[in-house]
């Protein structure tokens, strides 16, 4: 198992978010604890990932699982059995050549782009894992029209987040298509 892993999975397994349900975090401790031991984390080469997973966590003082796993993840960056590295081309501000579809790069968030970017970088194109951001439902079609998948770790708690956001328009997730 191969996955380039959203900041927000990190910050719900550390219980850094308050509107999510215990079984969302539950879902992200448990996937961050099976890719620790048995997967491989992606990430790009330039540290990208790793800057905003340590902005935005404690890995010097391990509080969550979220932590845990940056921590893990620091000390095993050079060990390619648990972490993969790819070369990202940034062509202005978070705008990267990697990423598969320019129109749509715009409608990104841009702190988002680059792992859309890591993704369609890998060779196999490894799943973005989603917790919380629901605009990702917005994209997620348009994604895989391009060979990106999105998986949504916690289908619950985005669809409510998304009725929250944009109440005139239905949620859809994957198995509802």
């Amino acid at each position: 198992m191969k996955a380039v892993i959203d900041t927000n999975v990190l910050l719900v397994a550390n219980k850094q978010h308050d509107n999510v349900s215990p079984d969302c975090v539950s879902k992200c401790v448990q996937c961050l604890l099976t890719i620790q031991q048995s997967g491989v984390t992606v990430i790009d080469k330039e540290r990208r990932i790793l800057r905003e997973y340590q902005n935005k966590t404690k890995p010097n003082q391990p509080k969550g699982v979220g932590d845990v796993f940056l921590k893990w993840l620091l000390q095993n960056m050079c060990n390619t059995k648990h972490v993969e590295q790819l070369p990202l081309t940034e062509k202005a501000d978070d705008c990267f050549a990697e990423f598969p579809d320019p129109v749509l790069e715009q409608s990104f968030d841009p702190p988002d782009r680059k792992f859309v970017a890591v993704a369609n970088k890998h060779p196999e194109k490894p799943p973005i894992w989603q917790a919380s951001d629901c605009k990702w439902l917005k994209w997620r079609t348009a994604l895989k029209a391009k060979g990106i998948k999105v998986e949504f770790l916690c289908p619950d708690d985005i669809c409510q987040f998304y009725h929250n956001a944009f109440p005139n328009e239905p949620p859809v997730l994957p198995h509802m298509l």
